[in-house]
């Protein structure tokens, strides 16, 4: 039997930073992965530049069945303590739109920050190791696993969700939560492209590939980034956003154009170009590719001072106002992020420990704290491991 104060199970984000900062506390920690490289979300994030936080976080960054549970890890270990960090590494890193924050050179260098950290706290990291079976003793947690028993005070489970499998990514935290009797929120991909109904991809694939900037629209939520078609649907940030926000049932509403008025720009084109055709003066601000698919023939082929203002208004509402109702998305195999997960009404927003469960913590992606694509999910990988691990 191996002794040890704390287990984490999981070395992403969240799991290496609360052993740092239990470690840093004199505790003996020890992390437990199963896959054969520790690190592997951070290392692929941000296209391997890591976008590892954002300057701007606000709770309502975030999505929750409890929408205030983060509030309190996120004040009390923020951005700007994790920016500290980076600069006093001197990792060089740049700023992008939307506030977001990226390495300059690669994600290493944040992998290698927290590894070198985890080694100055005295951390044991173990790769490779599958834990069969979870057990609750008089003093803590006995862990079965496929390098023979370990016991531990304090379990904290940082297994993340079920994006990416191809990452390595289990439901591992979702049934620990269930044998102890927690309630986990239903999950589902979030930060995902959408797919299309057979006819509007029929419709649609040809414009693969083409990029434009957009508002996004679900209920009252919205996004204005670009938005990418596919062979398959729709992607890019705008529509990644979106996706955490949109249901089956919900039609998704896009602007191609959310900086122009179209109709503003037709009547004032019918003054100065009455004789121009409707398809040369939509072309000087979407890809023609895409006005011949969004805007009928006859339409397009149509003198400006021929048009009707039945015609008008059907240019406008395709443009400013294109509803669709997506087939479904891509789901966890191209998710960035896994919504839903362990109950936060189960947990402590201080310590990240469960309510009825003493020495049981949950952090970082399996609990039901959800980001958006920019930074935040990262961010609450830290604030979240940091939090516990000050309890530990």
């Amino acid at each position: 039997m191996i002794e040890t104060d704390v287990i984490v199970i999981g070395a992403g984000a969240a799991g290496l930073m609360c052993a740092i900062e239990a470690g840093k506390r004199g505790r003996q920690v020890t992390i437990l992965d199963h896959a054969n490289k520790v690190g592997k979300k951070i290392l692929m994030s941000g296209g391997g530049r890591c976008n590892f936080t954002n300057l701007s976080i606000e709770a309502d960054n975030y999505i929750s069945d409890n929408p205030h549970f983060c509030k309190s890890a996120l004040s009390r270990y923020t951005q700007w303590d994790f920016i500290d960090q980076v600069q006093k590494s001197n990792i060089p890193y740049h700023e992008r739109e939307h506030g977001q924050l990226f390495c300059d050179k690669s994600s290493k260098d944040i992998l290698n920050m927290l590894l070198n950290d985890a080694e100055k706290a005295k951390v044991t990291i173990e790769p490779n190791i599958t834990i069969k079976k979870v057990s609750p003793t008089n003093t803590g947690y006995k862990l079965e696993t496929t390098n023979g028993f370990y016991h531990c005070e304090s379990l904290v489970i940082a297994t993340g969700g079920l994006s990416i499998p191809k990452m390595g990514a289990t439901p591992f935290g979702y049934k620990i939560a269930s044998q102890f009797n927690l309630n986990v929120i239903a999950t589902h991909a979030g930060l995902v492209p959408v797919t299309l109904q057979l006819e509007d991809k029929n419709r649609l694939e040809s414009l693969s590939g083409i990029a434009i900037n957009s508002i996004v629209k679900v209920d009252s939520t919205e996004f204005k980034e670009n938005i990418l078609f596919t062979h398959r649907g729709l992607s890019g940030p705008a529509i990644l956003q979106i996706s955490s926000y949109w249901t089956p049932s919900k039609n998704i509403y896009i602007n191609l154009l959310p900086d122009e008025n179209v109709e503003a720009i037709i009547l004032d084109a019918c003054k100065t170009h009455p004789q121009q055709i409707v398809k040369t003066l939509l072309s000087q601000y979407l890809p023609k590719r895409l006005i011949n698919i969004f805007i009928e023939t006859s339409i397009l082929d149509t003198k400006l001072i021929s048009l009707s203002n039945s015609q008008i208004n059907s240019i406008v509402s395709q443009l400013h106002n294109w509803t669709i109702k997506p087939n479904g998305t891509e789901g966890y195999r191209t998710a960035e992020v896994t919504l839903g997960g362990v109950d936060c009404n189960e947990l402590s927003s201080k310590t990240m420990q469960t309510n009825n469960t003493p020495g049981l913590y949950f952090i970082g992606e399996v609990v039901d704290v959800t980001g958006w694509l920019g930074g935040y999910n990262f961010q609450w990988a830290w604030s979240s491991g940091w939090c516990a691990g000050q309890y530990v």
